[in-house]
């Protein structure tokens, strides 16, 4: 499958391997209004299109993943256009979070700003070596606006998001590794490294990977355990537990439905 975007493109493999590439390489794949408006038409057809079971996203090129938003048209915002630029930009990611599917950022040279938010958003994130992650808004006398200041803390503990924040310090990738702000460093390329761990999961009962996603957002909550019982005695009805079940038992590989 391949659609046509003016500032993104989207292409799937025959396993069902979709990769999200944003496409402004004479601007860093800055973020600006037409990205976010194609990022949600291109999660309306990866999140409906059965064909697709996995998503990378990454940036054109190899020196950034995406570096930032579209300074230019922030400059032009009303402080009420800003609050609902944010809002909009929140709501974007928020399905990225919440995708059923398994989403990995594939993390190719500078993601700052909304471009690490981006990353934030995603479940897994892959760095190629030349990565560089940060939040540097406060140098435009500015904060994080689509999410930073509420998944960093998840990831890096509150105390090192506060220092990433309030002095807008890079990270490279081997420290954004040992600080768990990305999973891996890749050896070579991070969008191949991301279809290796990608073809992993998608191997997975694919309704299993959807209670996961759930589950672990309600980690730390008051009723996470129940919230994961419930979770797991509703996969008992479906036709993939059944199938998985029974392919272990007969010691073969599980063809699974998402049924």
């Amino acid at each position: 499958m391949s659609l046509a975007f003016d500032t993104l493109l989207l292409e799937t493999d025959e396993s069902g391997i979709c990769v999200l590439t944003i496409n402004r390489p004479d601007k860093m794949n800055a973020l600006n209004s037409r990205v976010f408006d194609e990022l949600d038409l291109a999660l309306d057809e990866v999140l409906s299109n059965s064909e697709i079971k996995g998503l990378i996203i990454t940036g054109s090129g190899d020196k950034a993943f995406v570096a930032g938003a579209d300074i230019k048209e922030l400059n032009t915002l009303t402080d009420n256009e800003a609050e609902a630029k944010s809002l909009r930009g929140q709501k974007t990611f928020q399905r990225i979070e919440d995708s059923s599917k398994p989403i990995i950022a594939a993390v190719n040279g500078y993601a700052l700003g909304g471009g690490c938010e981006l990353a934030l958003a995603c479940h897994i994130r892959i760095a190629s070596a030349n990565a560089v992650l940060g939040l540097p808004e406060v140098s435009l006398g500015l904060i994080p606006g689509y999410g930073g200041t509420q998944r960093l803390p998840e990831l890096v503990g509150k105390a090192r998001a506060l220092e990433l924040i309030m002095t807008g310090r890079f990270v490279k990738a081997q420290e954004a590794k040992e600080i768990c702000l990305v999973n891996e460093v890749a050896e070579q390329d991070a969008v191949e490294s991301s279809k290796t761990m990608m073809s992993a999961i998608i191997k997975q009962g694919p309704l299993a990977i959807a209670q996961v996603v759930k589950a672990v957002k309600e980690a730390g909550k008051e009723n996470g355990y129940k919230s994961e019982a419930k979770l797991f005695g509703d996969l008992y009805n479906t036709a993939d537990f059944k199938e998985g079940t029974s392919a272990f038992l007969e010691k073969r590989k599980p063809d699974f439905s998402g049924k």
